[in-house]
């Protein structure tokens, strides 16, 4: 079985709402799934796991959040290396290009990006539903 983290920060909830819902996706796929705040995750965790959907919102000039997020990210980065991720978060304003960035470097890290999931403040239901099948395409990578 694959074992799946899926790790975020979320200021307002919306994040983690997309968060609970890409974790129910993946457990709906048969992988065995954790959901940690960014705060309970480090990555030397990163070894127990087989795939990872990370989450966070655009911050500030659509940036990562620069104070728990980014540190962790800059540090998990080193760590992705063929192996599957998936992107999530919100926005309230932009057009998006937090994630355009993020998944670059995701992809530069050497990642298997499986997809993203972007919604405009608090996601609606066809954001969700984006959200659980993205956790489901994540568990079909691992």
């Amino acid at each position: 079985m694959s074992k799946i983290a899926v790790v975020f920060w979320s200021g307002t909830g919306n994040t983690e709402e997309m968060a609970n819902a890409v974790a129910e996706g993946a457990k709906e796929a048969d992988a065995e799934v954790e959901v940690f705040p960014v705060d309970d995750f480090n990555a030397a965790d990163m070894a127990d796991y087989n795939g990872f959907l990370f989450g966070c919102p655009a911050m500030g000039d659509e940036v990562l959040e620069e104070d728990s997020f980014e540190p962790f990210f800059t540090e998990a980065e080193t760590k992705l290396n063929g192996v599957p991720v998936g992107l999530f978060g919100s926005y309230g304003w932009g057009g998006g290009q937090w994630m355009e960035n993020w998944i670059e470097r995701t992809k530069e890290a050497g990642a298997k990006f499986v997809g993203s999931v972007i919604a405009e403040n608090a996601p609606d239901d066809t954001a969700l539903e984006d959200c659980r099948k993205l956790g489901e395409d994540l568990a079909k990578a691992v």
